[in-house]
Formats: C-alpha cells, sequence, structure tokens
C-alpha cells in the first residue's frame, strides 16, 4: 500500500513539473521570436573613399535597399530597419558627404547624384545583392532611379515617399535653386547657404507635423552636426547645383515606369513643401497600379508617420516579393 501510494506521489509531482515546465517553454519561444532584431554598422571602401552603411536581417532574404534624402543619412531608417529584417536583408548607405561616410574636399571629389548612384552600385556588388526593392526618399529618388535606368533588371520594387521623378514636383521651394542653375554664379550659390542652416534643417523635419512632440530634437541636432562640418557647405551647394542634371532623365525614368512596371508603392507626406503633393499625383500616368497613400504629415515622414508607414510597406513587400 506504501508502495502504490508513494508511486502516485511521484507520478503527481512528475505532472507538476511538467505542466510548470510548459509555460515557461513557451514564454521562452515567445521571447525568442520577439527577440530585437540586430542591425550590423558596417564600412566598405569605393575607389579609396569610405562608405559606411547599416546592414541587417538573414543574407539570403530579398534585399531592400533605403537610400536617404538631404541632409540627412541612414539614420533616417533607424526605426523602420528593424520593422523589416526579421525577413528581408535591408541595406541603408550614407552617400559621401553624409552621415558616417568619407566627406572628401569637393575640389578633389565630384560630388553629383550619377557618382552617388555609382558609388551604391559598386557597394551592392561588393554586397553581392544582386536584386533589391528601392525605398527612395528626397536625394534617394535621383541616386535610386539612376540605378534603375543602370540595371532595370535588378529592381524587384519600388517604395516612394516623397521622392520627385516629374515636373510638377519642383514647385515655389525650388526658385532660388533654379536661379542657381541658370547662371550659376557666386551670388546665387552663396543665396542658397540658407539652406544648410539649423533653421531649415530643423524646418524640414517639423513643417507640415501635426504632433511635433512624436518628432525627436536629435534629428536636426545630428544632422545639423554634419553639416557644421568644415568643408561640408560646399559640397551641399555643389549637389544642389547638380540637382538640375536629374529634370533631363525624367522621361527616361518615367519609361522605365511604363515598361518595367516595378510594383509600386506610394507613402507621400502631403505636407511637404520641398516635395509636395502635386510631385506624387503624377507617378499614377506611368504606374497605375501603384498602392497610393498621402499621409498628413511633412517631409520626413517615418518620423512621425512609422506606426502608419511601417506596415504599409511590410505588407507591401510581403505580397511582391515574399520570403526567399
Amino acid at each position: 500500500m506504501l508502495r502504490i501510494a508513494f508511486s502516485l506521489l511521484l507520478a503527481g509531482a512528475a505532472s507538476l513539473a511538467a505542466v510548470s515546465a510548459t509555460p515557461n517553454a513557451a514564454a521562452a519561444a515567445t521571447a525568442a521570436a520577439k527577440a530585437p532584431v540586430t542591425v550590423h554598422y558596417r564600412t566598405a571602401t569605393i575607389d579609396g573613399v569610405k562608405i559606411f552603411y547599416r546592414e541587417a536581417g538573414p543574407a539570403n532574404g530579398p534585399v531592400v535597399l533605403l537610400l536617404h534624402g538631404f541632409p540627412t543619412s541612414s539614420h533616417m531608417f533607424r526605426n523602420l530597419i528593424p520593422q523589416l529584417a526579421d525577413t528581408y536583408r535591408v541595406i541603408a548607405p550614407d552617400y559621401p558627404g553624409f552621415g558616417q561616410s568619407d566627406a572628401p574636399d569637393h575640389t578633389k571629389f565630384a560630388y553629383s547624384f550619377g557618382h552617388f548612384a555609382d558609388i551604391v552600385d559598386a557597394l551592392m556588388g561588393q554586397l553581392g545583392a544582386q536584386k533589391y526593392a528601392l525605398y527612395v526618399m528626397d536625394y534617394g529618388a535621383p541616386v535610386g532611379y539612376r540605378l534603375a535606368l543602370k540595371h532595370p533588371e535588378r529592381v524587384t520594387g519600388l517604395i516612394v515617399q516623397n521622392g520627385n521623378a516629374y515636373d510638377e514636383g519642383l514647385t515655389d521651394f525650388w526658385n532660388s535653386i533654379r536661379t542657381y542653375w541658370a547662371d550659376g554664379s557666386a551670388k546665387s550659390r552663396e543665396a542658397l547657404s540658407s539652406l544648410v542652416t539649423l533653421e531649415t534643417t530643423k524646418f524640414q523635419y517639423t513643417d507640415g507635423v501635426k504632433d511635433l512632440s512624436r518628432i525627436s530634437p536629435d534629428n536636426w541636432v545630428i544632422d545639423q552636426a554634419g553639416l557644421d562640418r568644415p568643408g561640408n557647405k560646399d559640397i551641399q551647394l555643389d549637389l544642389f547645383y547638380d540637382y538640375r542634371t536629374n529634370l533631363p532623365l525624367y522621361p527616361q525614368i518615367q519609361a522605365f515606369f511604363r515598361e518595367r512596371k516595378p510594383p509600386t508603392l506610394i507613402v507621400w507626406g502631403k505636407n511637404d513643401k520641398i516635395f509636395p503633393e502635386a510631385g506624387a499625383h503624377p507617378y499614377l500616368r506611368d504606374l497605375p497600379d501603384a498602392e497610393f497613400h498621402l499621409l498628413d504629415t511633412g517631409h520626413f515622414a517615418l518620423e512621425d508617420k512609422l506606426d502608419e508607414m511601417a506596415p504599409l510597406i511590410r505588407a507591401f513587400l510581403d505580397r511582391k516579393l515574399g520570403t526567399p
């Protein structure tokens, strides 16, 4: 009788241990599933210039190439990358003169959108990224669209956020820059100096935003630190002048849209004064099947609308790219 009772006691203890272990195992599995994405901060040397880039996600995942705008860097994607990198291989470089990349003297290095596209192209070659979806924003548009013209077969999709490809998108904000394009004078160049000041940098993050408590002041502090580096003003003024070379490419870019029909998601801050809503609608002429979303925000839409944009971007990529 004692032997039977002892056996029952042991069986009960084992059952209790199993029940106790099950929730712990489940909790451990849940924690593992929600483990933070690891972002790697790396550099590659291209033509003697150190190019910084952020990379995260599985090495065999579909590639998403994030191309930043002015006056920021890959820093603008810091919150988006973890939303994608559980499935996708995400790569976000800094152009020369921006972020953590080298900034050679502007008299010895060509700061042009064509050169930037060549550098990003070389970087993707080094990283073995043969195909990629492009996220283009602001300066990222002329860089990314040049890549698309060079290698149309490599583009698996487009995410367009306040990145221009149409004449309608260059409105009054561009008047003083157009004057510089027209005469190339030192006077017109110097007149653009206000565009690299803290006031303008802060404006780009705050104008058109309804809830400023969503915008981290770190953004303009970090960006302005880059702009204030010795020699960087001339780098940026060179790029303002070179922007004129993008306009003649618009017909080729639009033809790329029509002929290749890349899957496209447009997520555009409609209150942006630099690349306003007027530049978003023309995409639908050439990409009538594009998914189109106007957001109630300004230039750097990811800063206050990540909670709306990340699900749209993730769902788009999952539908169009899928998993490896």
